[in-house]
């Protein structure tokens, strides 16, 4: 493989436009709103030659871009590899491209000074109000808040449905009313990510912001969309009337958001538009508000990304913002003091390329017969062949070797080319096929970059990470395809340092298997992998050199694991058969108990079947619909299902006939010294509701009230005796809709 890191030297030539004799001008003031200017200078066009190195050199370093025109550059540059053609005019209507030129500069906008372990339980129990006892959003990090289109104190609870918020007085639930149903002034859409805060709600959704160019070679400038964020601060001291405090847009697409005391932090991904790129911006109510210091990455992935990371308070005009051109961002995780963001190594084509070729002369050519690697040698050498030529004389002279041995000499050859060829492509996958990481230190407003990091494989969910003091663990999936041996699939752990270098780690885990769930616990990773049983594994992460402490393997898999103290988890997942020939089953939904208290020899201490096949719960893709409180010991999981595959449902009435689906809640009792015992279910079925899952399921308590919400109710029974107290009808209910004015 070659060194990715040598020097490659393509002239280019670059347009550099001295941004003081553009002919319109907008500048943000220090505290004034952009005003106009006007030049009659023409700007001054100078051109110099520049090569890919002096931008990209392999030195993975992070580096600054400085203004548009140097991001012209640096994709240019980047496209050198793609074997793509570099285009250097950018055209806006309007003026537009003045705007940018300026916002380049980075003559950001003010910020406003500020006004003056992991858990146990699954919904993290608060204090409200008088002492009142509560339970919220299921999350990963303690203290460190997940967004969800559902959020509630000790007493209301907020629900953003489609383009609506709903704002329900829910204690006491005998009372429990509807007190509000408002419709955001925005297309329809499917807004699932919120947070709340004292009186304050922090609402995302998507939206587009519209631009002009000058398509390639045309006139006439055309309009062009782009994704944007819009990130509402929602006051709702007042119930009945919510007021907008501040809409920030931002460039991309919504990615993942935290909150962190009054800060929240969020992610948008926005495409690079290699014709006509530019640096994101964030607007507040459609002003421009400031241009995110740009960063990229020396090296010699595709960048295919601009990934944003910004804070915000609140209660105040404080916000802060910078962004990352890099490959697509996925999982992230986020710690009280750093941010995560991962994303799958992005190479640019010409390194497969390159790889295709190496594989062929640094493998297959040295275990030929001697004359003919001479003979390759000088084939190589021949400068009068072009390429193709050179390849079609050496296939001739490998097919006329082949002729003149006998068979089995030609089969010991190419076993032995085979078994190379397999190693080969084994090293470069496993060099290719990485997840990145890249940390960012978070303290309120400040955001600061820290360092750069990857591991082999890819990752499966937020679940598999953690921070532990100054340590950063990562569970990975290593998979590949060989030609000659198919998929090849082993995990492994890794065990990297507070600059992300790996330090430790343990590889080989369950070959021919994938993660299917993790769970860091302090010193342990528990651990569960699945082809056709189910290893759940305790893996020791006390030292920097990680080890399997117990295995134990059962039929089924976790999709979810749930701490429930330092000797018990929580699994929830699928029971499964082996039907013969190799070939497993799925069946019913499982809970299962394991007991960890003899790290060495793992039992499951209970577990519980729920319907067959036909059975699904969102908690196996979705762990905020999980719900456990150890104090009550109390267990909600949703369930969708075929009526007929079900025991123990006191309320039958089914969706629609047609159908014949039950959904609704399985509520059990879960503790080591009872196990899992079905406490009963709570139906969320209607006949006259048409088709409907449990896609939006959710459970807290209120003191002593079980709260159950679905995409059409919200139900509230007694935790003791699941009594239904109240229930509220939460869509298609007949009435008007009020919009929320700005």
């Amino acid at each position: 493989m070659k060194n990715m890191s040598s020097k490659i030297i393509i002239p280019i030539v670059v347009a550099i436009s001295v941004i003081a004799t553009l002919g319109i001008m907008f500048a943000v003031g220090f505290d004034q709103q952009p005003e106009v200017t006007q030049n009659p200078n023409p700007p001054q066009v100078v051109y110099v030659d520049r090569t890919v190195s002096d931008l990209i050199q392999g030195t993975q370093e992070i580096r600054k871009i400085s203004s548009a025109t140097e991001l012209k550059e640096i994709l240019g540059a980047s496209n050198m590899f793609e074997g793509g053609f570099y285009d250097d005019r950018s055209f806006r209507a309007d003026g537009f491209m003045a705007f940018e030129e300026t916002m380049e500069l980075s003559l950001r906008a003010p910020m406003a000074e500020p006004m003056v372990g992991f858990d146990m339980d699954a919904s993290k129990a608060q204090l409200g109000t008088g002492g009142v006892d509560y339970s919220t959003t299921n999350i990963q990090v303690e203290n460190v808040d997940e967004p969800d289109y559902l959020k509630n104190d000790s007493k209301y609870v907020y629900i953003v449905s489609q383009n609506t918020l709903s704002i329900i007085d829910a204690y006491p639930a005998e009372s429990a009313k509807l007190v509000l149903k408002i419709a955001l002034d925005i297309e329809s859409q499917y807004i699932q990510n919120m947070f709340l805060n004292g009186n304050r709600l922090v609402i995302f959704y998507n939206g587009q912001s519209q631009d002009e160019i000058i398509p390639q070679f045309d006139f006439i400038p055309r309009p062009s969309y782009n994704p944007v964020t819009h990130a509402l601060v929602v006051d709702v001291s007042n119930k009945e009337k919510p007021e907008i405090i501040k809409d920030y847009t931002i460039d991309g697409h919504f990615r993942d958001a935290r909150m962190i005391g009054d800060f929240v932090y969020f992610v948008t991904n926005s495409n690079i538009d290699y014709q006509y790129p530019r640096l994101p911006i964030i607007m507040e109510k459609s002003e421009p508000l400031m241009v995110p210091d740009a960063f990229y990455f020396d090296n010699m992935e595709r960048f295919s990304n601009f990934n944003t990371l910004t804070a915000i308070d609140v209660f105040s005009d404080t916000i802060n913002s910078e962004t990352f051109l890099m490959g697509y961002t996925g999982t992230i995780y986020v710690s009280e003091d750093n941010f995560y963001l991962t994303y799958q190594q992005n190479l640019p084509y010409r390194f497969y390329e390159d790889s295709n070729r190496d594989r062929f002369f640094d493998v297959v050519v040295p275990l030929l017969p001697a004359e003919i690697r001479d003979k390759i040698k000088s084939i190589q050498n021949d400068s009068s062949l072009n390429s193709a030529r050179q390849w079609s004389e050496i296939a001739e002279l490998m097919q006329d070797s082949y002729n003149q041995m006998s068979k089995n000499q030609k089969e010991k050859l190419f076993d032995k080319i085979r078994e190379a060829l397999s190693e080969y492509d084994r090293r470069i996958q496993e060099e290719s096929l990485k997840t990145i990481i890249h940390k960012i230190s978070i303290d309120e407003e400040k955001l600061e970059y820290v360092a750069k990091g990857s591991v082999p494989g890819r990752l499966l969910n937020q679940f598999s990470m953690d921070e532990n003091d100054d340590r950063f663990r990562v569970a990975t999936t290593v998979e590949y395809y060989s030609q000659y041996k198919g998929t090849i699939r082993s995990n492994a752990v890794y065990v990297l340092d507070e600059n992300l270098k790996i330090v430790g780690g343990l590889d080989e885990i369950a070959p021919d298997e994938s993660i299917f769930s993790a769970r860091f616990m302090g010193d342990r990773l528990y651990l569960v992998t699945f082809q056709q049983i189910d290893p759940f594994f305790v893996i020791d992460l006390s030292s920097d050199t990680p080890k399997i402490l117990g295995e134990l393997k059962i039929p089924g898999f976790s999709n979810y694991l749930h701490p429930y103290d330092g000797d018990y988890v929580i699994g929830v997942g699928r029971d499964t058969k082996e039907v013969g020939s190799g070939r497993v089953q799925q069946l019913g939904v499982k809970v299962a108990l394991f007991d960890v208290s003899d790290v060495r020899k793992p039992i499951v201490l209970d577990d519980f079947v729920i319907g067959d096949s036909s059975t699904h719960s969102e908690v196996l893709n979705n762990h905020k619909a999980f719900f456990f409180d150890k104090k009550k010991d109390i267990l909600s999981i949703p369930i969708s299902s075929d009526l007929k595959s079900l025991d123990g449902i006191s309320d039958k009435r089914i969706i629609a006939p047609d159908f014949n689906r039950w959904n609704g809640f399985y509520i059990f009792e879960l503790n080591p010294k009872d196990g899992i015992n079905l406490k009963g279910t709570i139906t969320h079925t209607e006949n006259d509701s048409g088709y409907y899952g449990m896609g939006n399921s959710r459970t807290f308590y209120i003191e002593e009230v079980l709260y159950t919400a679905s995409d059409r109710h919200l139900k509230m029974n007694f935790i003791n005796n699941l009594e239904e107290i109240n229930s509220i009808k939460l869509e298609n209910t007949g009435k008007f809709i009020g919009y929320l004015e700005d």
